[in-house]
């Protein structure tokens, strides 16, 4: 259902039982999913995908060209996946050549004024606090939290599961499983909390507390502590994702705290 007072260009693409309220600005190149919800004065620009049963909120802006100087004007798209919730004047930018897209995953929460630049990757169930801001070519996994105004360094990496403190500056990755918080920022422990809410058993949180308790209580470099968690703990999903993920990092990650 569109309102009079609403613009959609011939060209997108809108499944059936899509709302869209007055004073939206719909451009050609978009693909919306069926049961979304567009509120009042949202912009939606060329190069939009947006899944089933969202709801986007007044002022929000989707898929504007990024802001970075060597965008060129190449093909590329923003994805917004099911069931994701865009509060009030969030932005989310398209991709440069670099990844070709900015996705953001299902079931996810961007609360108002937080934006998220181009080329990110944001995963599934994944919660952005309001005003936080999330640079270029940031990934985001799965069930992660950032709290209000947190700022993410351009491609930073954050896992799964992370919950980090409001106002924090994230410089450095942070590995999955961890509350991190501070400046500069550090482990503060692990999500203990966020994990029993998503029905981890308690070896399964006793098992990632040990492996932290090496990586950042004893006197040990990353190399040095993968190869003693390597040693001394079972192969499991949660460990194994925590050795690649530091194993992985372009950028380092988080210290604990001194």
């Amino acid at each position: 259902m569109k309102q009079p007072l609403a613009y959609v260009h011939p060209e997108a693409k809108i499944a059936d039982n899509v709302v869209i309220e007055p004073f939206v600005s719909i451009n050609k190149n978009v693909e919306i999913g069926k049961d979304t919800w567009i509120g009042s004065n949202v912009t939606i620009m060329e190069g939009a995908r947006i899944g089933k049963n969202c709801k986007i909120f007044p002022g929000a802006v989707i898929s504007a060209i990024p802001q970075d100087l060597k965008f060129e004007g190449e093909d590329t798209i923003v994805e917004i996946g099911d069931n994701t919730t865009i509060r009030e004047c969030v932005t989310v930018n398209r991709a440069t050549a670099a990844r070709g897209i900015t996705s953001v995953g299902n079931n996810c929460l961007l609360m108002a004024y937080s934006h998220i630049a181009h080329d990110c990757e944001v995963k599934d169930n994944v919660i952005i606090g309001n005003a936080c801001q999330v640079a270029g070519e940031v990934v985001i996994d799965n069930f992660a939290i950032l709290s209000a105004s947190v700022l993410v360094h351009q491609f930073v990496h954050i896992g799964a599961h992370v919950m980090i403190s409001g106002g924090t500056l994230v410089r450095k990755d942070v590995p999955p499983y961890v509350t991190a918080a501070r400046e500069p920022i550090s482990y503060v422990g692990v999500n203990s909390i966020g994990l029993r809410r998503r029905n981890f058993k308690s070896d399964r949180i006793n098992e990632i507390t040990e492996v932290y308790r090496i990586l950042y209580s004893e006197n040990y470099n990353n190399s040095d502590a993968i190869l003693k968690i390597e040693k001394e703990i079972s192969a499991s999903f949660e460990r194994d994702y925590i050795i690649e993920f530091i194993k992985d990092s372009k950028r380092g990650v988080i210290r604990g705290i001194n």
